[in-house]
């Protein structure tokens, strides 16, 4: 953050440049032995022409300009110079006699930053430009900040975006393998230790595996390179197929899955973005419930504009106090076999379905279980 220590540090007065308008010689050689001697830059001018010829040649970082010029004065030059993109940032403090309330309301109007009444006094003089330069240099600090901000947000995407790319693949295979292995090889034949382990790898490529897909996924969100594209999408042509992908690791904790659909209901809503909710609803369930138990998925209308697809456990559930930002904070969580969870999942749930003009809900039971829904557009 840009604190004011910071920028008073950062303030070399040589780096600054005043420009002077006033078409009385004695006073602009006053206020450029002043500031001059202030360490300051100055480059000067006599008259509201030269003072936008000299604005848009030398770049200055403040402008003392007179009101009462001959030819344009200081109100329409101040105009002129905020009408043009390359001068309109410049702060000006005009220097004036006049103390007319309606003189320093239309000063302020024509883009003023400040007043100097003349006769100026010197110790107030310095005291109105530095306060200027110091909002310039705060400025300058910040644009600095934001710039590497931008650059370091920059690469932190591209970097979430190459692991999740050139691991994803591989990943997938190690998972496809480690699926088929435990499922086709009997623990008999290859023993109780070397199975369990085979067991534990299969599980953790599976976590693994979603982490990479959450991720990339998350991360095209954030940067807007995620698109939906919404479609109609009758429910029960879409979510068993979801369960059907989960059967072989629920089976793994000896759980079931049970899918309750209604008849045709066919919302609008992005295909890829959907089936993402739904499969880390499932994946969730199936890391917080205990060996032997069940899982209920239930489709359903909610009401005359929204389906609901709820994944309801029997599992660990949720403590009170986790249950309002569970869709935002991104704790870190365990399962009932260990199982390491980031909590982007749940982000990017919340994500999807409001990017699809729905929503997310929770309700759970410490120790009893838990149901994650998702509230989907039904087809108009």
């Amino acid at each position: 953050m840009a604190t004011e220590e910071n920028i008073q540090n950062a303030i070399n007065k040589s780096d600054y440049k005043v420009l002077i308008v006033d078409d009385v010689v004695s006073n602009v050689l006053l206020l450029k032995i002043l500031l001059s001697n202030e360490k300051f830059q100055v480059c000067t001018a006599n008259c509201g022409e030269m003072c936008i010829e000299q604005a848009k040649a030398e770049h200055p970082d403040l402008i003392l300009l007179d009101v009462m010029m001959p030819g344009i004065d200081g109100f329409e030059t101040a105009k002129i110079l905020k009408m043009a993109p390359e001068t309109k940032n410049i702060p000006i403090i005009f220097l004036t006699a006049l103390n007319n309330p309606s003189d320093l309301v239309h000063g302020f109007q024509v883009g003023a930053s400040d007043f100097l009444t003349k006769p100026f006094n010197k110790e107030e003089l310095i005291v109105r430009v530095m306060h200027q330069v110091e909002l310039v240099a705060a400025k300058r600090l910040i644009e600095k900040q934001n710039a590497e901000l931008r650059a370091t947000i920059s690469n932190r995407d591209k970097m979430y975006s190459v692991i999740a790319h050139d691991l994803r693949s591989p990943m997938a295979s190690i998972r496809m393998v480690l699926n088929l292995v435990v499922s086709a090889v009997p623990k008999e034949m290859v023993g109780e230790e070397l199975f369990s382990l085979l067991d534990k790898a299969n599980k953790e490529s599976e976590e693994v595996h979603d982490l990479l897909d959450n991720l990339l996924k998350w991360t095209k969100s954030q940067t807007g390179r995620l698109n939906v594209v919404t479609q109609d999408l009758d429910l029960n042509d879409i979510i068993p197929g979801v369960v059907d992908i989960f059967e072989m690791i629920a089976m793994t904790k000896q759980i079931k899955l049970q899918y309750e659909g209604v008849g045709s209901l066919v919302v609008r809503a992005d295909n890829d973005m959907l089936k993402t909710v739904v499969r880390n609803f499932m994946s969730n369930a199936i890391k917080f419930s205990p060996e032997g138990s069940s899982i209920e998925i239930v489709v359903s209308r909610h009401n005359d504009e929204f389906a609901k697809i709820s994944v309801h456990d029997h599992g660990v559930g949720i403590a009170p106090e986790r249950l309002e930002g569970i869709f935002h904070k991104g704790d870190t969580t365990y399962g009932t076999g260990g199982e390491e969870g980031s909590g982007l999942g749940l982000q990017l749930c919340a994500d999807f379905a409001r990017k699809n003009g729905g929503d997310v809900m929770v309700e759970s039971v410490l120790g009893e279980g838990s149901t994650f829904s998702v509230f989907v557009p039904l087809k108009k």
